[in-house]
């Protein structure tokens, strides 16, 4: 019998690389492909594998929360991406956050160490239907690979836009006008939190609402994803918009006074050192200059220094429903599957677990199986039967949430037990899937 090529995965983001993990675990070859260092996307910065390029945090960890279902769920499926997040998290409350840097590095020497592991590190433009091919190129993925994608597919994209917060650095931040706490004293006081006045508020929205913005090009209309807005656009939709939002004040008592301020800009630490802190939900599209004069009315960072300041780019993503079966094939060519926010999912995890998925289907397949899909009451299946299901008005990114799952019966329970209710027939699901398909 003839040696079987590698499986193709175009992208070294978290779903490609989750994709990889997949398939070297059962024993199968990969040829992965990354454009870095040879060309960077408009937000990455790294050269290493699965980089990190928004947020640090990969959201709550709580288990009865969706996304820390979600977790609960990989982790039972031996996910690479959460291996690395565990094994590299850093104090950030009930979210787990990561040392982005030490993570991407777990993440590239596991796959390096295998022997069925190549690593080719030059930007691929096309696809081969011929051979077993996984995309997951991400929301950045290059002009020339989308526009092949977009003749595979005889289609145009969807997209949207989605804004990256800035990172200042530690010994810039004014810790006499910052205290730690948490929102609602839940867990430890992990965030610092930034407090203004009424005062403070109003000159900080009024600068927000003129500052001078990135411009998109001529021919991109502005989609933005409701669960990401930049600040600017919060500040636009109403007076209050922003202290009911990433700036709410809720539980925040400041112990200088004794207070709970008007609002609050939290920071979250971006590193193990605590020397970056990133600022929680303020994604933004503001020129840099614009950035360091606006964001500087705050008085504990009037004297910010910013490691990175936030940016805009497009996110580009397929008709899933349209183009894509539950194992993340195209319904044309199933040869070509396609893994990560390309998807249609938002979020780091959201976008890992389409690439654990797309490398369980391609592993099945190669072994001359077919994987069902998961069971829709799971986090994971719920995920890929809104990718793949029509739905009722225009498809658009998720995140993963409760909504998305199989209802529960028509009894009436209250939302916490709701929550707990969920979570115990996801589990259960999840194990009896796993079971009757021997995945593990």
């Amino acid at each position: 019998m003839p040696e079987k090529k590698p499986v193709i995965i175009i992208g070294g983001g978290l779903a490609g690389c989750e994709a990889a993990w997949q398939l070297l675990r059962r024993g199968h070859s990969v040829r992965l492909h990354e454009m870095k260092p040879q060309n960077y996307s408009p937000a990455h910065k790294m050269e290493s594998l699965a980089e990190l390029v928004c947020s640090n945090s990969l959201k709550s960890n709580n288990p009865e929360s969706a996304p820390g279902l979600l977790k609960d769920e990989m982790r039972r499926l031996n996910s690479i991406i959460l291996s690395a997040a565990d094994a590299n998290c850093v104090a950030a409350g009930s979210a787990l956050a990561v040392d982005r840097i030490n993570f991407s590095k777990y993440i590239e020497e596991k796959l390096q160490a295998d022997d069925n592991f190549t690593l080719v590190r030059s930007e691929s433009t096309e696809i081969h239907e011929e051979y077993q091919t996984i995309i997951a190129t991400g929301p950045l993925t290059s002009d020339a690979l989308a526009a092949r994608i977009s003749e595979m597919l005889g289609s145009d994209y969807l997209y949207f836009y989605d804004a990256i917060a800035p990172i200042i650095d530690a010994d810039s931040i004014n810790m006499e006008k910052a205290y730690w706490a948490s929102r609602y004293d839940k867990g430890t006081p992990d965030y610092l939190n930034c407090p203004l006045t009424r005062d403070e508020y109003d000159i900080f929205r009024r600068e927000l609402l003129n500052g001078e913005i990135m411009a998109p090009r001529p021919f991109e209309e502005i989609r933005h994803f409701e669960g990401c807005l930049p600040i600017e656009i919060l500040a636009a939709r109403g007076e209050n918009t922003m202290a009911f939002g990433p700036m709410k004040p809720v539980g925040l008592v400041n112990p200088k006074t004794g207070k709970i301020p008007y609002a609050c800009v939290q920071l979250r630490r971006e590193n193990l050192a605590g020397t970056l802190f990133n600022m929680v939900g303020f994604q933004t599209k503001l020129t840099w200059p614009e950035q360091k004069r606006i964001f500087r009315i705050i008085p504990a960072l009037e004297h910010a220094e910013f490691a990175r300041y936030g940016s805009i780019h497009r996110n580009t993503y397929i008709d899933s429903p349209t183009h894509l079966n539950k194992s993340l094939q195209l319904k044309t060519i199933p040869n070509i599957f396609f893994a990560g926010q390309i998807t249609g999912v938002e979020g780091y995890i959201e976008s890992s677990a389409m690439g654990l998925l797309a490398g369980l289907s391609a592993a099945f397949i190669r072994d001359g199986k077919q994987l069902p899909a998961p069971p829709e009451e799971t986090a994971i299946g719920a995920l890929i039967n809104y990718i793949t299901a029509k739905p009722s008005t225009f498809f658009q990114p998720m995140n993963i949430n409760f909504g998305l799952l199989k209802i529960l019966g028509e009894e009436r329970v209250k939302k916490d037990k709701k929550k707990h209710l969920y979570v115990s027939r996801a589990k259960q699901a999840l194990d009896k899937w796993i079971e009757s398909e021997m995945i593990l």
